[in-house]
């Protein structure tokens, strides 16, 4: 995921360099519209609302450019638990800090939790990009240009850019508005690096990915991921990773009928993680119950919730 210091770019300005947050409600495609950017997999995705738990760092560099950007929890209103206040704190606390923001809505749909994220977007004086994602779900295209003028009159967005992150279509345009508005300045990082995360985090956030997928209602939300071990052994990677439960009924439910449930999370997870890693994958996964833990700021620190 990274390269070494003796491969950084040449220390010389570029066009255009700077970070860029990409913010909005839940499961409006934030992550799978990261992944399409960069052209690989570094932030998970499911089709339920707020898979992110974390600031996910993903870096583009071109010739003349080097865009830093920022996938971020979906923002969301009247949170109740530890968790989710602070996947509300990594949504907003970098929004002062960065260059650009991508606002990325749903289609044809915007609902109460647009207006309320808008309404922080206009407390600040960074420009914003509105990103209408999901186009290719749109059944009456004709629908598609006056929707865009009437949200166009609901703020001074710098662009206003209809994409699809699952098809591809625009995203070329959205990601050349969006560097046009970034400053020239020094390359931050090095040219083949993508991401921050370490690997040890992104096999963790896989098996995540799976659990989310695999398990129904609100079981997911009561589950987390910690590696423990991941070390390279006769180009086998082997990796340990501890799935963390609320209640002895979620554990029972996450390992399933003669750990039927658990063998496939790990099957799935185990084949992802080769792709990404390009190793051999042994994966062994646990299952232990933490009482309330997402509603703990401490255990939250613990399981690598931090600001």
């Amino acid at each position: 995921m990274t390269a070494n210091d003796n491969e950084m770019m040449p220390d010389s300005q570029l066009e255009h360099c700077g970070y860029v947050a990409i913010i909005g409600r839940p499961n409006v495609g934030k992550s799978t519209l990261l992944n399409r950017i960069l052209g690989q997999k570094i932030s998970i995705t499911t089709d339920k609302p707020q898979t992110t738990r974390h600031q996910i760092l993903g870096i583009k560099t071109t010739d003349n450019a080097q865009v830093i950007y920022i996938d971020t929890p979906g923002l969301h209103r009247g949170v109740k638990r530890a968790i989710n206040r602070y996947m509300n704190r990594a949504a907003t606390s970098i929004l002062n800090d960065v260059d650009v923001i991508m606002f990325v809505i749903d289609g044809l749909y915007w609902t109460g939790e647009e207006k309320y994220i808008l309404e922080k977007l206009k407390l600040i004086k960074t420009p914003v990009v509105l990103v209408v994602n999901k186009v290719d779900n749109i059944k009456n295209k004709e629908a598609l240009l006056p929707y865009l003028k009437q949200i166009s009159e609901k703020s001074e967005f710098s662009e206003i850019v209809p994409v699809s992150a699952t098809s591809g279509e625009n995203i070329a345009q959205m990601e050349a508005a969006v560097t046009r508005l970034l400053p020239a300045g020094m390359p931050m990082f090095p040219r083949d690096q993508v991401t921050d995360r370490s690997e040890r985090f992104l096999a963790a956030e896989l098996v995540r990915e799976k659990l989310m997928k695999c398990l129904a209602k609100e079981i997911p939300y009561s589950v987390t991921v910690e590696t423990k071990k991941f070390t390279l052994q006769n180009n086998v990677l082997h990796i340990d990773a501890l799935i963390w439960v609320e209640r002895d009924a979620q554990k029972a439910i996450v390992i399933g009928k003669e750990g039927e449930l658990l063998k496939r999370i790990g099957t799935q997870a185990r084949r992802d993680m080769e792709k990404i890693f390009g190793n051999k994958v042994f994966l062994q996964l646990w299952v232990k119950v933490r009482k309330k833990w997402a509603d703990d700021e401490k255990a939250l620190r613990s399981l690598g919730y931090m600001e």
